[in-house]
């Protein structure tokens, strides 16, 4: 007897999801391929036929499409509450040491927390204002331009190297958002211009950051590197 198991079940789906199984004669299910079958609510038949080949149902389900969107958004939603955390953590640090900066990465906070009601259907995204510098400019404010420079831990040996670190820390997890939300609408063309708000928005408070770091560093003067 020929055992089917999850991972045969699952490559299968992979290469083209269905939503009827039809157990092979002389075929058997492993409890964890029984398992999977039922958690993606595919419907089996195992009532002895004589063919030889399984029968699938090509045609994508639209129960099971709107599940796949279902958790995609819900990865949406915890990268942004554990970033909307990681925020009040960052702030609550550099109250201790540095009032102004602290209430610099507040008004971030507010700003990235107004990603959360856009999702949700709610007021449209505004955009942060820019100060300019040499590397950081009205045009290329909402783009991916990487770091000023790269953090080491030359950094944490100065006297202001932890503020520098945890708002390294925060920039990093932010560049996180734009992966899970490119996922999340990927199919959609007409939530495109909603996925492109948003990684802006989050572009835009990334940039804010590096301009922060610099300041650390180098008071007025900028740090990228070109």
């Amino acid at each position: 007897m020929k055992f089917i198991t999850e991972i045969d079940l699952r490559d299968l789906y992979r290469k083209e999801p269905f939503t009827t199984y039809e157990l092979e004669l002389g075929s058997k299910l492993t409890p964890g391929a029984r398992q999977f079958l039922t958690d993606q609510g595919i419907k089996m038949s195992d009532d002895g036929s004589d063919r030889k080949k399984n029968i699938v149902n090509k045609e994508q389900p639209s129960a099971s499409s709107g599940k796949r969107n279902n958790w995609r958004k819900k990865k949406v939603y915890s990268k942004i509450k554990s970033i909307e955390a990681l925020f009040l953590l960052t702030e609550q640090e550099l109250l201790s040491r540095d009032v102004f900066l602290a209430q610099s990465i507040i008004n971030l906070g507010k700003q990235f927390s107004n990603i959360k009601n856009a999702l949700n259907g709610g007021v449209p995204i505004e955009d942060i204002c820019c100060k300019e510098c040499t590397g950081i400019n009205t045009n290329n404010f909402s783009h991916d331009l990487g770091d000023c420079f790269e953090i080491t831990d030359f950094h944490m040996q100065l006297e202001k190297g932890r503020d520098i670190i945890i708002l390294h820390r925060l920039r990093c997890s932010l560049r996180e958002i734009e992966p899970v939300v490119l996922e999340l609408y990927e199919s959609s063309e007409d939530e495109r211009k909603l996925c492109e708000d948003i990684t802006g928005k989050v572009n835009q408070i990334i940039n804010t950051l590096s301009q922060i770091i610099c300041s650390i560093l180098g008071g007025e003067k900028c740090q990228r590197k070109n």
